[in-house]
């Protein structure tokens, strides 16, 4: 998915609220602002390694249709999110899992994307899907033509040291990331990318490039399977720095 920093707000679909658990509150002072979220995520697209819609075109790779003889442009991705730390009006997120699928469509160089599904998983409150959905849409601010909301089983396992991350939702009924570490690292390494911005964040640890084996959305909407494409893992951080004292 492409780093871009558009104004406009995502808007998601309405989640349920009701009174946060005492186990998934946290003072009120345990942090600046009213949120903020520290995540790692599982990334993968239909782009080429490494995907250049990060460079700022908003046009990405484009795709040749043998059946058609024609060209057409997309990037079709599957985001796995893990919070490592983070919290919404007092509602812890620590460990709370999330994924993020869709398709970025043709040209997005006015923030105006095609579709995505932003999937809870089950283990997740309501109150803690509220603080996601929102952050989420601080993550990318942009506008899609079509955004709906699930649940679903998530799975979410990585070795970076290894070159290796796993994420399916629905033991990969409906969607699946599967990343190794590539053969272009020196001496064996994983590149990672630093300085790039990663969408609305206000940081990122590195790029961590490694390709795709699989990656995959087969639930509802408009199913697509790639392989040996874009890949990588990306930590980054994003928080509520409160009202601008201008």
């Amino acid at each position: 998915m492409k780093a871009l920093s558009f104004t406009v707000v995502l808007l998601l679909s309405a989640v349920v609220v009701t009174s946060a658990s005492a186990s998934t509150r946290v003072s009120a002072g345990a942090a600046k602002g009213e949120w903020s979220m520290n995540a790692t995520i599982i990334e993968a697209c239909s782009c080429p390694m490494f995907c250049t819609c990060y460079f700022g075109a908003g046009h990405p790779a484009g795709h040749h249709d043998m059946s058609t003889m024609s060209e057409e442009h997309f990037c079709r991705f599957n985001n796995a999110f893990r919070v490592n730390k983070g919290h919404y009006k007092g509602v812890k997120l620590d460990g709370a899992k999330f994924w993020v699928g869709g398709d970025l469509g043709g040209d997005f160089s006015k923030g105006q994307m095609d579709w995505a599904v932003l999937t809870f998983d089950k283990a997740t409150t309501k109150e803690q899907r509220e603080g996601i959905g929102a952050i989420v849409g601080k993550i990318y601010p942009v506008k899609w033509n079509s955004l709906s909301t699930a649940e679903g089983d998530m799975t979410w396992e990585a070795e970076p040291a290894k070159g290796e991350a796993e994420a399916k939702l629905d033991g990969g009924k409906t969607a699946e990331v599967v990343l190794k570490k590539g053969e272009f690292g020196e001496k064996g390494q994983v590149p990672v990318i630093k300085g790039l911005q990663y969408w609305g964040t206000d940081h990122n640890a590195g790029f961590e490039l490694m390709p795709n084996s699989v990656e995959a959305w087969r639930g509802t909407g408009k199913p697509f399977e790639f392989n040996g494409t874009n890949g990588f893992m990306i930590t980054i951080d994003i928080a509520d720095h409160g009202a601008s004292t201008n």
